[in-house]
């Protein structure tokens, strides 16, 4: 018989699910609350990544989880693959940022554009854990308009030279691999395979963040670098490659978000219930009902939307616009549920002894990136309208 796995599952969603892909869920709460939560508080404190959980999670099948087993991945389906995310971002947005990157950003855009060659040099050692890969396209100063990059890509007699500079990379300066997007003499855009030890190539971290501290942040530098013919992914389609890879990993923060803000919804209900004003816990105020009730509403209807949309990726009928209208609904949904879990905790929610100020400042980078939440609405509001209004 199924069970749901402990927490938020108001809809009975769990009862929609097949029996492995409750397994999937258990597996990643299980290692979040026995390896996560014992240590994230103290990595977000000092600005550092849990570089001794990647070994584990190779060995749980949680990298490139959702490709197929002829690499050493998982094959896991969409739904199970999101219940991943959801899962890890419970834990903290930086596990799901670290295994999205390696996964959606880094093996996928190998998988769907490399050559066989490509595929078997890199996508078996990546889902070990043994490389580790990172997606370079925002720059300096172009973040939503990828088309006016910068970084160029001219062609030599055996291979290319990059020159250019890209920003707001996760998992940069640990990277063996840069999936590197840069445009030829001709304007096209091109996928280049990028080693850490090609001469003129950095990676220097990016410091000061108050945002998803315990993730890498970094630059990617190329001065000069040469990039041999064997290097470059050759299936590409100019900039519809990148951006089928965004969608990839927007899909994995969909449903991310959900565990943010489950984590926060958890916290803030029993934190209702044990904390006393006037006589009584504040969870017996209309008011704290109410912002109980509504975080627990918005959380059910996003799993449900991710629910339907894991099912129509799985039978390959999902389309980029609705990835965008979920990444859009559920990132702002958890951003709110932080906010009003912070009320909730009153001055309480502002120290890390709870979780809720860490989730806050995560998802406020979340709400930003893979598409800030603008742009995911112009994105369906074209859809809908057939008219863009990004011009």
């Amino acid at each position: 018989m199924k069970t749901s796995v402990r927490g938020v599952d108001y809809a009975a969603c769990s009862s929609m699910l097949a029996d492995d892909e409750i397994l999937v869920q258990h597996t990643a709460r299980n290692f979040v609350e026995a390896e996560v939560l014992p240590i994230i508080t103290d990595h977000h404190r000092n600005g550092t990544f849990p570089s001794e959980l990647v070994p584990r999670m190779a060995e749980l099948g949680f990298l490139g989880s959702n490709l197929p087993r002829a690499y050493g991945c998982a094959e896991l389906n969409n739904v199970a693959y999101g219940l991943l995310n959801q899962e890890l971002e419970r834990g903290d947005s930086a596990m799901r940022s670290f295994v999205s990157v390696q996964t959606s950003l880094s093996m996928w855009p190998i998988y769907a554009y490399g050559s066989p060659m490509q595929k078997e040099q890199w996508l078996p050692a990546m889902a070990q854990g043994e490389v580790i890969g990172c997606f370079g396209l925002t720059e300096p100063d172009v973040g939503s308009n990828p088309a006016a990059m910068k970084t160029r890509a001219a062609r030599t007699s055996d291979g290319w030279i990059l020159n250019g500079a890209k920003m707001w990379i996760t998992n940069g300066s640990i990277a063996d691999l840069a999936v590197v997007w840069a445009k030829d003499d001709d304007g096209q855009v091109h996928g280049f395979l990028v080693e850490k030890n090609f001469a003129g190539y950095t990676a220097p971290d990016m410091t000061g963040k108050l945002s998803l501290r315990a993730s890498i942040t970094s630059e990617l530098l190329f001065d000069n670098v040469h990039v041999p013919d064997t290097h470059i992914l050759p299936h590409t389609k100019g900039l519809a490659s990148p951006l089928s890879c965004l969608t990839q990993a927007r899909y994995g923060i969909a449903w991310g978000a959900i565990g943010a803000a489950i984590a926060c919804y958890e916290a803030a209900l029993k934190y209702a219930g044990e904390r006393t004003q006037f006589g009584k816990p504040i969870a017996g105020f209309q008011l704290t009902q109410e912002k109980l009730v509504w975080m627990l509403t918005e959380i059910t209807k996003a799993q449900l939307l991710v629910l339907h949309l894991g099912r129509l990726k799985d039978q390959d009928r999902l389309r980029f616009q609705q990835v965008a209208l979920a990444k859009r609904n559920n990132v702002w949904m958890a951003r709110e549920c932080a906010r009003l879990a912070r009320e909730i905790h009153g001055a309480n929610g502002i120290v890390d002894d709870y979780p809720i100020m860490r989730h806050l400042m995560n998802l406020e980078s979340v709400y930003t990136y893979e598409g800030t939440h603008e742009m995911h609405t112009l994105i369906v509001g074209e859809d809908i309208t057939g008219i863009s209004a990004f011009e």
